[in-house]
This record gives structure tokens, sequence and C-alpha cells, in this order.
């Protein structure tokens, strides 16, 4: 009961202090992450004291990087990655390599032990996943020239794992250097296997039942049980969590569920993430820093400027433009979370002392915690040197740029009923771009198969619509069976996305209305058309003639229009 109660106790503390700290970060324009390493600071061993339990934290935080690696996936097609296969194995290899070695350099001339320079040349020459994609996230910049260059990077530090950590265990005495670079080239190549022959085969049959079931809550478990399940499954391969998550990802990247599937995923990615960065604010060791303050911070400035001096020369050789060059360097100047769990498995393996762990466990830590420092110190930078956002970036041919056909699409038709498939095909045979979402799985296997681009989503929810590409998109347009709340959700779309063109089917005169003040621009009321129509009908079987007809009934439905258009409130902004 005791223990229950610290647990309970420790999440009121972490709640407490992000619902403070990040607020004010906010406001301050610092973003999240700082927010969220100040809060951790405060609360652990070298603040108040709260939560002294660092480590057990940190395990479960590590979830937050592996949701994040899965939600990278599932917007990126095998397709893209192959397109990028310059960047992750060209540029990715060489900065592990030329920094390890740099790095590796300097420790022999201070004199560490040959095995001590190796560990902690390559753990300290990787960079930080969390950090690096969290702030290309918060600024939108992910899909951008320096933000694919630097997901290159990161991935293929993540491909690293396995032969680090076999190189950990060859310096241990544990394997000779044949057996262990064998095995894990294949326990490398049939975990990958592993993934792709699941993700082909068995993901969407299984994902096929469980929304079959029209259960939100179950879908959502089946999807975390799908990701740590995988993630589970290459952990026990020696992979890391983080790339088999990703790998579950780039297989549902085909998938129609994708769209409900990153909705679903991306609050529990942002909470765990949250604590991740919390824990590395905690694992700050104030007291070590105080005793050994000029070698500290000596090796963080050290390491920072190797490796963004590598990185931007590499960058620069791999044909981005300096402004590029220079954003990719300085955002993954950092040392990264793999180095908490190589360091570790080193003092466990008897390589490293628990001293030198320490210290390198602070410089880790401080070079993260520098990151949003420095990437804001190197916007100032640009800013000041006009070399800012109006620049032309000169666009190597092996940085694809973002493929909106696939990704987003410039018309949203939520819902994909009778209505909603009419406006596609429409749309389909004026060449427009568009993409569809529905909750009903039968009909979006049943379309998808007849070559629509309709995904499965409840687009009732805002978070759906915006990982469906709201914020790009020209036009949403509501064509729902079900009108119950759409008065809000119009609403809440229009709050959200001031500048999009909103098109709705209505049921009726009044529901017109209502939608129009929400802040629709273009509404249809469907029981007025079929009325409209059939009175056409009407006209033209009782003898008039058919063009006077059409001509009543146009003028009809303009007055009916004109007049509610006359009593709407709202006034929605027109779209740019």
């Amino acid at each position: 009961m005791h223990a229950d109660n610290s647990i309970l106790l420790y999440i009121l503390e972490l709640l407490a202090a992000a619902v403070i700290a990040i607020p004010i970060f906010h406001r301050l324009g610092l973003g999240s992450v700082l927010g969220y390493l100040f809060a951790g600071a405060a609360l652990g061993p070298w603040g108040l004291k709260l939560i002294n339990e660092v480590e057990d934290l940190r395990h479960l935080a590590e979830f937050g990087v592996v949701f994040l690696l899965f939600l990278i996936g599932l917007e990126m097609k095998a397709e893209r990655l192959w397109v990028m296969r310059r960047l992750v194995f060209g540029l990715g290899i060489a900065q592990v390599l030329i920094t390890a070695l740099l790095l590796f350099c300097v420790a022999q001339l201070l004199d560490f032990p040959l095995k001590v320079s190796v560990i902690a040349a390559f753990g300290l020459a990787l960079s930080s996943t969390a950090f690096g994609l969290q702030i290309l996230s918060e600024k939108g910049n992910l899909t951008c020239v320096y933000g694919r260059a630097s997901f290159a990077v990161l991935l293929l530090q993540d491909l690293a794992v396995v032969p680090l950590m076999a190189m950990v265990s060859l310096l241990s005495g544990g394997e000779t250097l044949t057996s262990s670079a064998g095995v894990g080239f294949l326990e490398v190549t049939g975990g990958i296997l592993l993934v792709i022959l699941v993700g082909r085969f068995l993901l969407n049959p299984i994902l096929d039942r469980v929304a079959a079931s029209r259960n939100s809550e179950v879908f959502i478990a089946a999807t975390i049980l799908m990701v740590l399940g995988i993630g589970r499954a290459m952990e026990l391969l020696h992979l890391s969590m983080a790339l088999g998550a990703f790998l579950a990802g780039l297989m549902l990247a085909e998938s129609h569920y994708r769209h409900q599937i990153e909705a679903d995923i991306e609050p529990v990615r942002g909470t765990l993430l949250g604590l991740f960065f919390m824990t590395v604010g905690m694992s700050i060791d104030f007291g070590l820093l105080i005793r050994e303050w000029h070698w500290v911070l000596l090796a963080v400035a050290g390491l920072l400027l190797i490796k963004a001096s590598v990185l931007w020369l590499l960058s620069r050789l791999s044909g981005l433009d300096s402004r590029n060059s220079l954003r990719t360097a300085l955002l993954l100047s950092q040392a990264g979370e793999f180095g908490f769990v190589l360091f570790g498995y080193a003092m466990i393996a008897g390589v490293l002392m628990p001293e030198r762990v320490q210290f390198l466990t602070l410089v880790i830590a401080l070079s993260m915690v520098s990151t949003p420092f420095i990437v804001k110190l190197g916007d100032w930078w640009l800013k000041l040197t006009a070399l800012d956002e109006g620049e032309t970036a000169i666009i190597n041919t092996a940085v694809p740029t973002p493929d909106a056909t696939e990704i987003h699409g410039k018309v949203i038709i939520a819902g994909f009923g009778r209505v909603g498939r009419r406006v596609a095909q429409l749309l389909d045979r004026a060449g427009v771009e568009y993409i569809a979402l529905d909750n009903n799985h039968e009909r979006v296997n049943q379309f998808r198969g007849e070559g629509f681009n309709v995904f499965f989503g409840d687009a009732r929810k805002l978070k759906v619509l915006k990982s469906a590409g709201a914020a790009h998109a020209t036009m949403l347009l509501f064509s729902l069976d079900n009108f119950s709340n759409l008065e809000h959700l119009v609403k809440d779309v229009r709050r959200h996305y001031p500048n999009i063109q909103i098109h709705a089917r209505a049921h009726d005169i009044a529901h017109c209305e209502q939608l129009l003040n929400d802040g629709a621009n273009q509404v249809v009321a469907e029981t007025l058309e079929a009325g409209l129509r059939l009175g056409e009908m009407a006209l033209i079987n009782s003898g008039f003639d058919k063009d006077k007809a059409q001509a009543v009934v146009a003028n009809f439905r303009l007055e009916l229009y004109t007049a509610l258009n006359d009593n709407v409130i709202y006034k929605s902004k027109p779209s740019n």
C-alpha cells in the first residue's frame, strides 16, 4: 500500500511540475523541452528531492522515444526512405565514424585507457533522437531539408546500436570478434525481416478485426500492444526498441489505419516523451558538477564543438546549403540517450568504472540541456546574417521533398458514404488531390480496393483531421452520415484552422443556419435538395417545359440560400 501511494505521489508531482513549468517556458519563448528539463531538475535528487528513483523512471520514460520513432515511421513510406539512402548510409555512417575517431584521439591525448577511449568516443558520437525530433516537431521542420537530413543521421545511429553493444561485449572479453560480428549481423537481418513479414501479412488483418468491434479503446490498446510487442521482440534480438517501433511504423505507413493510429498514439507519445526529458533533468549530478565544473564544462564544450564541426562539414559535402548545414550541425551536436544505456552496460561488463560512468552521464545530460539554447542561438545568428527562411535552399536530390499526394490532399473528405464517394469521383475526374476518412473499416477496405484514396479514421475527432493534414489542406468537406455534434466539430476546426474552407452536408435549413453560424463557408441541406429535385420532376411531369421547370427550381434554390446566408451571424474568414 505504501509503494502504491509513492507511485501515485510521484505521478502527481510530475504532473504538477509539468503543468506549472511548461506554460511558463512557452510564454518565455523557450519551448517545452527546457520546461521539462527544469521541472525534472527541480524534483530530482539535487532539487527538492521529491523523486530519487531516477533510473526506474528513465526505463519507463524511454517508451516516449519508442512511440516517437513509431510515429516517424508511420509518416514515412519505404520508397521515401529508399530515396534517403545516401543520407542515411552516407552522411550517417560518416558522422558516427569521423566523430568517434576525433573523440578517441582527444581521449588518448588525455591518457585515458584504450578501452575507455573507444567506448566513450562511440557513445558520445551518437545524438539524441528524443531532443532532435521533438525540437523539429515543435518548429514544424521535420519534413524540410535539414529536418530530413537530421532524421537520416538519427536513423543510422539507431542502426548502430547492435554493433556498439557487440563492441562492448568484445572489449570485456566476453566474445571473439568473429562470433560477435557474425551473430550481430544475423540478428539484425533476421529481426528486420521478421518485422517486415509481420507487418506485411499480420498487422492489417489484426487491425481489421479490432476495428470491426467499433470500440475505440480496444483499437488504442491493440495499437499500443503492437508497438511495444514488436519493440520488445527487437530488444530480445539485441536491437533497440526504438528501431523496432520505427520499422513497425514503416510497415503501417501504407495502411489505411495510419491516420487513426497516429491520432491515438500522439497523446501517449507526448506524455512519455515529456517524462523522458524530466528524467534527464533529474539525472544531472550537481554535486559532481560543482566539484569538477571546469573538466565537465570543458568536456561538454569540446563535445559540442567537435560534433557540430563534423556535422557541418559533412552536411555541406552532402549537398546541403550553409543554412541547412548549420541547423543540422547545431541540432545534433549533443550526445544521445543511448549513451546512458551503453555506458551502463559497459560498467556492468567491467569495462568502465562507476566514477567514469557518472562523469560521462553528466556530460550527456548537460549536452542535451544545452541543445534548445544552441538551436535558438543558431536561429538568431541566421537571421542576423540574413540567412533566414527567405533564402532559397539548394536542395540535393538525395533529400526528397514532401509528397503532397501521399501525405496531404488538397481536399479532405470527412465521411465516405454515398455523398462523400460521389464527391471523390468528381474530384478524381477533375484531377484534384483529396484524402477521405471513414470509420467503417469494411467500407474503407471495399473502396480502397476500387482505387479511392480513403483511410480508416474517425473524422469527428480533430486530432484525426490534423493527422490527415488539415493544416495543409485548402478545403474540408463534411459528408458524415451522422450529424450529431457536427456543429461543435465545425466550430473547433474553424478555431484551429481559420483559413481552411469548410463545406458541410446538413440535415435541413435550420441545421444549415447553425453550421454557417459555427464557421462553415458553404452548406447543403440534404432534405432541401431532395425536395427541390422531386419538385422539378413534378413540374416536368405536370406539363411544364423542362428548361422552365429547371429555372423555377434554380430561382427557388437561390432565394432559399440567399435568405439563409443573410440570417447568418458568423461570417467566416475566406481562405487564402
